[in-house]
Protein backbone atom coordinates (compact mmCIF):
# COMPACT_ATOMS: atom_id res chain seq x y z
CA UNK A 1 0.00 0.00 0.00
CA UNK A 2 2.95 2.42 0.94
CA UNK A 3 4.59 2.23 -2.69
CA UNK A 4 1.39 2.53 -4.56
CA UNK A 5 0.93 5.67 -2.04
CA UNK A 6 4.39 6.69 -3.25
CA UNK A 7 3.37 5.94 -7.19
CA UNK A 8 0.86 8.23 -7.34
CA UNK A 9 2.66 10.93 -5.17
CA UNK A 10 5.69 10.71 -7.30
CA UNK A 11 3.34 10.77 -10.53
CA UNK A 12 1.59 13.95 -8.75
CA UNK A 13 4.66 15.30 -8.65
CA UNK A 14 5.48 14.89 -11.96
CA UNK A 15 2.55 16.17 -13.79
CA UNK A 16 2.72 19.15 -11.35
CA UNK A 17 5.81 20.71 -13.85
CA UNK A 18 3.73 21.26 -16.58
CA UNK A 19 0.86 22.67 -14.95
CA UNK A 20 -0.78 25.87 -16.66
CA UNK A 21 0.76 28.88 -14.42
CA UNK A 22 -2.10 31.21 -15.15
CA UNK A 23 -4.48 29.90 -12.84
CA UNK A 24 -1.46 29.40 -9.85
CA UNK A 25 -2.95 30.60 -6.25
CA UNK A 26 -6.32 30.87 -7.85
CA UNK A 27 -9.20 30.02 -5.68
CA UNK A 28 -9.43 26.20 -5.16
CA UNK A 29 -6.69 25.07 -7.95
CA UNK A 30 -3.26 24.75 -6.47
CA UNK A 31 -4.01 22.18 -4.45
CA UNK A 32 -6.03 18.91 -5.36
CA UNK A 33 -7.11 18.61 -1.57
CA UNK A 34 -10.51 21.12 -1.42
CA UNK A 35 -11.43 19.50 -4.41
CA UNK A 36 -11.39 16.09 -2.77
CA UNK A 37 -12.50 16.88 0.58
CA UNK A 38 -15.77 18.88 -0.78
CA UNK A 39 -16.33 15.81 -3.01
CA UNK A 40 -15.93 13.93 0.02
CA UNK A 41 -18.64 16.00 1.61
CA UNK A 42 -20.96 15.98 -1.19
CA UNK A 43 -20.79 12.12 -1.57
CA UNK A 44 -21.95 12.08 2.26
CA UNK A 45 -24.39 13.83 2.10
CA UNK A 46 -26.08 12.20 -0.93
CA UNK A 47 -25.46 9.37 1.46
CA UNK A 48 -26.74 10.09 5.01
CA UNK A 49 -29.19 13.26 3.52
CA UNK A 50 -32.05 11.07 2.65
CA UNK A 51 -31.72 9.00 5.92
CA UNK A 52 -31.98 12.02 7.84
CA UNK A 53 -35.01 13.37 6.15
CA UNK A 54 -36.85 9.78 6.02
CA UNK A 55 -39.08 10.53 8.68
CA UNK A 56 -39.04 14.35 8.16
CA UNK A 57 -41.61 16.32 6.14
CA UNK A 58 -40.10 17.58 2.79
CA UNK A 59 -39.51 21.33 2.72
CA UNK A 60 -41.19 23.64 0.93
CA UNK A 61 -38.26 25.62 -1.00
CA UNK A 62 -39.57 27.67 -4.16
CA UNK A 63 -38.86 30.92 -2.46
CA UNK A 64 -35.52 29.68 -2.71
CA UNK A 65 -35.51 27.58 -5.54
CA UNK A 66 -36.40 30.53 -7.98
CA UNK A 67 -33.76 32.62 -7.84
CA UNK A 68 -31.15 29.67 -7.56
CA UNK A 69 -32.33 28.72 -10.66
CA UNK A 70 -32.64 31.98 -12.06
CA UNK A 71 -29.04 32.74 -10.38
CA UNK A 72 -27.34 29.77 -12.06
CA UNK A 73 -28.51 30.90 -15.70
CA UNK A 74 -27.21 33.92 -15.77
CA UNK A 75 -24.26 32.86 -14.13
CA UNK A 76 -24.22 30.16 -17.03
CA UNK A 77 -25.25 33.43 -19.50
CA UNK A 78 -22.35 35.04 -18.33
CA UNK A 79 -19.84 31.98 -18.71
CA UNK A 80 -20.87 31.61 -22.24
CA UNK A 81 -20.40 35.12 -23.06
CA UNK A 82 -16.96 35.72 -21.93
CA UNK A 83 -15.57 32.72 -23.35
CA UNK A 84 -17.65 32.57 -27.00
CA UNK A 85 -16.70 36.47 -27.40
CA UNK A 86 -13.06 35.64 -25.90
CA UNK A 87 -12.52 32.42 -28.76
CA UNK A 88 -14.50 34.52 -31.55
CA UNK A 89 -11.84 37.52 -30.97
CA UNK A 90 -8.86 34.66 -30.80
CA UNK A 91 -10.19 32.74 -34.48
CA UNK A 92 -10.06 29.46 -31.87
CA UNK A 93 -10.89 26.18 -34.38
CA UNK A 94 -13.50 24.34 -33.45
CA UNK A 95 -11.33 21.18 -34.71
CA UNK A 96 -8.08 21.62 -32.91
CA UNK A 97 -6.68 24.43 -30.70
CA UNK A 98 -3.79 23.57 -28.86
CA UNK A 99 -3.50 25.36 -25.26
CA UNK A 100 -0.76 27.64 -25.37
CA UNK A 101 0.14 29.39 -22.35
CA UNK A 102 0.36 32.53 -23.26
CA UNK A 103 -1.56 36.15 -21.24
CA UNK A 104 -3.46 38.23 -23.09
CA UNK A 105 -6.56 39.81 -22.39
CA UNK A 106 -8.07 37.14 -24.25
CA UNK A 107 -6.78 34.13 -22.93
CA UNK A 108 -6.86 35.57 -19.53
CA UNK A 109 -10.56 36.43 -20.29
CA UNK A 110 -10.93 32.17 -21.17
CA UNK A 111 -9.11 30.95 -18.15
CA UNK A 112 -11.04 33.09 -15.79
CA UNK A 113 -14.19 32.30 -17.64
CA UNK A 114 -12.96 28.47 -17.80
CA UNK A 115 -12.64 29.08 -13.66
CA UNK A 116 -16.05 30.46 -13.12
CA UNK A 117 -16.99 26.89 -14.90
CA UNK A 118 -15.56 24.99 -12.69
CA UNK A 119 -16.81 27.04 -10.11
CA UNK A 120 -20.07 26.79 -11.03
CA UNK A 121 -19.74 23.36 -10.69
CA UNK A 122 -19.30 23.36 -6.78
CA UNK A 123 -22.80 25.48 -6.76
CA UNK A 124 -24.54 22.81 -8.48
CA UNK A 125 -24.02 20.49 -5.69
CA UNK A 126 -27.20 22.29 -4.37
CA UNK A 127 -29.53 20.79 -6.74
CA UNK A 128 -28.55 17.32 -5.04
CA UNK A 129 -28.99 18.95 -1.36
CA UNK A 130 -32.35 20.47 -3.00
CA UNK A 131 -33.90 17.32 -4.00
CA UNK A 132 -32.94 15.81 -0.49
CA UNK A 133 -34.65 18.54 1.25
CA UNK A 134 -37.87 18.07 -0.69
CA UNK A 135 -37.30 14.32 -0.57
CA UNK A 136 -36.99 14.17 -4.44
CA UNK A 137 -35.29 10.46 -3.79
CA UNK A 138 -36.48 9.54 -7.29
CA UNK A 139 -34.18 12.52 -8.72
CA UNK A 140 -31.08 10.52 -7.36
CA UNK A 141 -30.15 8.39 -9.72
CA UNK A 142 -26.84 7.02 -10.39
CA UNK A 143 -26.75 9.27 -13.62
CA UNK A 144 -27.49 12.75 -10.79
CA UNK A 145 -24.82 11.35 -9.19
CA UNK A 146 -22.26 10.63 -11.67
CA UNK A 147 -22.58 13.75 -13.30
CA UNK A 148 -22.56 16.07 -10.89
CA UNK A 149 -19.37 14.40 -8.73
CA UNK A 150 -17.69 14.04 -11.79
CA UNK A 151 -17.99 16.79 -13.29
CA UNK A 152 -16.58 18.96 -10.48
CA UNK A 153 -13.52 16.73 -10.66
CA UNK A 154 -12.95 17.17 -14.15
CA UNK A 155 -13.37 20.80 -14.60
CA UNK A 156 -10.68 21.06 -11.45
CA UNK A 157 -7.78 19.44 -14.00
CA UNK A 158 -9.13 21.68 -16.76
CA UNK A 159 -8.53 24.61 -15.22
CA UNK A 160 -5.10 23.46 -13.38
CA UNK A 161 -3.90 22.07 -16.77
CA UNK A 162 -5.50 22.89 -19.44
CA UNK A 163 -7.83 25.85 -19.00
CA UNK A 164 -7.71 27.44 -22.72
CA UNK A 165 -7.36 26.14 -26.13
CA UNK A 166 -9.98 23.37 -26.91
CA UNK A 167 -10.92 22.49 -23.10
CA UNK A 168 -13.17 26.04 -24.27
CA UNK A 169 -15.33 24.33 -26.64
CA UNK A 170 -17.17 21.79 -24.06
CA UNK A 171 -17.71 24.65 -21.52
CA UNK A 172 -19.58 27.04 -24.22
CA UNK A 173 -22.00 24.73 -25.22
CA UNK A 174 -22.29 23.40 -21.99
CA UNK A 175 -22.67 26.26 -20.23
CA UNK A 176 -24.94 27.60 -23.32
CA UNK A 177 -27.28 24.43 -22.67
CA UNK A 178 -27.35 25.05 -18.84
CA UNK A 179 -28.93 28.57 -19.21
CA UNK A 180 -31.73 26.74 -20.83
CA UNK A 181 -31.72 24.03 -18.26
CA UNK A 182 -31.65 26.44 -15.31
CA UNK A 183 -34.05 28.58 -16.99
CA UNK A 184 -36.60 25.82 -17.28
CA UNK A 185 -36.20 24.92 -13.44
CA UNK A 186 -36.41 28.38 -12.38
CA UNK A 187 -39.87 28.79 -13.67
CA UNK A 188 -41.14 25.39 -12.97
CA UNK A 189 -40.77 26.56 -9.36
CA UNK A 190 -42.75 29.47 -9.45
CA UNK A 191 -45.80 26.94 -9.89
CA UNK A 192 -48.01 24.61 -11.46
CA UNK A 193 -49.60 28.12 -13.50
CA UNK A 194 -46.29 28.17 -15.43
CA UNK A 195 -46.78 24.38 -17.13
CA UNK A 196 -48.98 25.54 -19.95
CA UNK A 197 -45.13 27.06 -20.89
CA UNK A 198 -42.81 24.53 -19.98
CA UNK A 199 -43.35 21.88 -22.83
CA UNK A 200 -40.09 21.66 -23.91
CA UNK A 201 -38.00 19.69 -21.13
CA UNK A 202 -38.25 16.92 -23.88
CA UNK A 203 -36.12 18.79 -25.81
CA UNK A 204 -33.34 19.32 -23.10
CA UNK A 205 -32.40 16.22 -23.12
CA UNK A 206 -32.22 15.55 -26.99
CA UNK A 207 -29.87 18.74 -26.58
CA UNK A 208 -27.62 17.27 -24.29
CA UNK A 209 -27.36 13.78 -26.21
CA UNK A 210 -26.50 15.87 -29.04
CA UNK A 211 -23.80 17.81 -27.19
CA UNK A 212 -22.05 14.80 -25.51
CA UNK A 213 -22.59 13.43 -29.48
CA UNK A 214 -20.57 16.15 -31.15
CA UNK A 215 -17.80 16.09 -28.18
CA UNK A 216 -17.48 12.72 -28.77
CA UNK A 217 -16.61 13.29 -32.69
CA UNK A 218 -14.39 16.07 -31.98
CA UNK A 219 -12.54 13.94 -29.52
CA UNK A 220 -12.23 11.19 -31.89
CA UNK A 221 -11.30 13.95 -34.59
CA UNK A 222 -8.53 15.26 -32.35
CA UNK A 223 -6.55 11.62 -31.89
CA UNK A 224 -7.24 11.30 -35.84
CA UNK A 225 -5.43 14.80 -36.64
CA UNK A 226 -2.86 14.11 -33.63
CA UNK A 227 -4.26 17.68 -32.27
CA UNK A 228 -1.26 19.45 -30.38
CA UNK A 229 -3.76 18.91 -26.94
CA UNK A 230 -2.73 16.63 -24.29
CA UNK A 231 -3.00 12.86 -25.18
CA UNK A 232 -4.94 11.93 -22.35
CA UNK A 233 -7.28 14.40 -22.30
CA UNK A 234 -8.68 13.39 -25.88
CA UNK A 235 -8.66 9.52 -24.49
CA UNK A 236 -10.64 11.04 -21.05
CA UNK A 237 -13.18 13.25 -23.07
CA UNK A 238 -13.86 10.07 -24.90
CA UNK A 239 -14.86 7.49 -22.67
CA UNK A 240 -16.55 9.78 -20.53
CA UNK A 241 -18.44 11.24 -23.35
CA UNK A 242 -19.49 7.47 -23.94
CA UNK A 243 -20.70 7.43 -20.62
CA UNK A 244 -22.90 10.57 -20.78
CA UNK A 245 -24.20 8.63 -24.10
CA UNK A 246 -25.08 5.95 -22.71
CA UNK A 247 -26.44 6.92 -19.34
CA UNK A 248 -28.86 9.90 -20.51
CA UNK A 249 -29.85 7.53 -23.48
CA UNK A 250 -31.03 5.22 -21.01
CA UNK A 251 -32.70 8.39 -19.22
CA UNK A 252 -34.28 9.55 -22.24
CA UNK A 253 -35.58 5.96 -23.44
CA UNK A 254 -37.18 5.32 -19.70
CA UNK A 255 -38.76 8.64 -19.47
CA UNK A 256 -39.82 9.49 -22.67
CA UNK A 257 -40.25 6.49 -24.77
CA UNK A 258 -41.32 3.90 -22.32
CA UNK A 259 -43.25 6.59 -20.24
CA UNK A 260 -44.85 7.77 -23.90
CA UNK A 261 -46.03 3.81 -24.27
CA UNK A 262 -46.61 2.94 -20.59
CA UNK A 263 -49.47 6.07 -20.98
CA UNK A 264 -51.03 5.11 -24.49
CA UNK A 265 -51.40 1.22 -22.91
CA UNK A 266 -52.90 3.19 -19.65
CA UNK A 267 -55.41 4.70 -22.02
CA UNK A 268 -56.42 2.33 -24.37
CA UNK A 269 -57.33 0.58 -21.15
CA UNK A 270 -58.86 2.87 -19.89
CA UNK A 271 -60.96 3.26 -23.32
CA UNK A 272 -61.37 -0.31 -23.17
CA UNK A 273 -63.35 -0.23 -19.96
CA UNK A 274 -64.48 2.61 -20.20
CA UNK A 275 -66.63 0.79 -23.64
CA UNK A 276 -67.12 -1.97 -22.13
CA UNK A 277 -69.25 -0.35 -18.83
CA UNK A 278 -71.55 1.29 -22.09
CA UNK A 279 -72.17 -2.18 -23.57
CA UNK A 280 -72.82 -3.77 -19.97
CA UNK A 281 -75.38 -0.36 -19.46
CA UNK A 282 -76.59 -1.02 -22.65
CA UNK A 283 -77.42 -4.75 -22.45
CA UNK A 284 -78.66 -3.76 -19.16
CA UNK A 285 -81.15 -1.41 -20.01
CA UNK A 286 -82.36 -3.56 -22.89
CA UNK A 287 -83.41 -6.31 -19.87
CA UNK A 288 -84.90 -3.71 -18.05
CA UNK A 289 -86.65 -2.63 -21.13
CA UNK A 290 -88.09 -6.32 -22.28
CA UNK A 291 -88.99 -6.48 -18.32
CA UNK A 292 -91.14 -3.42 -18.76
CA UNK A 293 -92.85 -4.56 -21.72
CA UNK A 294 -93.82 -8.19 -20.16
Amino acid sequence: MASIIKYFTDYYDWTLTFVDPRSKGWFLVDSPKPTFWLLVMYLTIVWIGPKIMRNRKPFKLNGLLVPYNLGMAYLNGFIFARLAESAIRLKYSIFCEPCRQISTPDEMQIVDAIWWYYFSKLLEFCDTFFFILRKKDNQLSFLHIYHHSTMFVFWWIGIKWVPSGSTAFPAIVNSGIHVLMYTYYGLSAIGPQMNKYLWWKKYLTIIQLLQFSGALVLGFNGLRIDCEFPLWMQYTLCGYMVSFLVLFGRFYVSAYIDDHKKRKQEKTLANNNLLSLKNQNIVSNGVDNAKKDE
